[in-house]
């Protein structure tokens, strides 16, 4: 990636929370590091992603509370498995806290229409896929009402959520 995403500056300037909340099966099908990992070509999050972990680390190192949530289908398919896979040496070991719900499960709850960000219940980041699961850009909106109300339903999901060491994908 040449330019670093709008979220970047976000999490620099973040000073109690960001949250993240991801509701697709399937993301960036080229991907190069979904493709390693899909033919058996394992690898060290932390050093190939070593920008974002950094950036993770000195974020959570503040004090800020970094959280993200994974709305998920079951059985789940082999993207989500790849996530799954390099979800503790990646995020967690970054210093990110990692929930998953399996999507049956959070049928009854209100959630945004995209993928999302909110930093310090002030400014939210939606992150826009075409239908194959290409990234297609950032929606920054700096509206506080729409960030509480956004952390507000993360929260009912977060509660509903399985934490990573005991969720067991089917």
């Amino acid at each position: 990636m040449s330019a670093e995403p709008a979220t970047y500056e976000l999490f620099r300037s973040a000073a109690r929370s960001a949250v993240h909340l991801e509701m697709r099966d399937s993301y960036t099908p080229q991907d190069l590091d979904w493709r390693d990992w899909r033919e058996g070509r394992r690898f060290n999050p932390a050093e190939r992603w070593r920008g974002w972990f950094d950036l993770i680390k000195a974020t959570t190192a503040r004090g800020v509370r970094v959280r993200r949530l994974r709305i998920v289908s079951e059985p789940v398919t082999d993207y989500i498995r790849f996530e799954y896979d390099v979800t503790a040496a990646h995020n967690i070991a970054a210093g990110e806290q990692v929930r998953w719900l399996p999507r049956a499960r959070a049928a009854d709850l209100l959630v945004p229409g995209s993928d999302c960000w909110a930093f310090d219940d002030a400014v939210v980041v939606f992150n826009h896929f075409d239908g194959v699961g290409d990234w297609v850009g950032e929606e920054r909106r700096d509206d506080a009402a729409l960030a509480k109300r956004l952390t507000a339903a993360y929260e009912n999901i977060w509660e509903r959520a399985i934490p990573h060491d005991r969720y067991c994908p089917t």
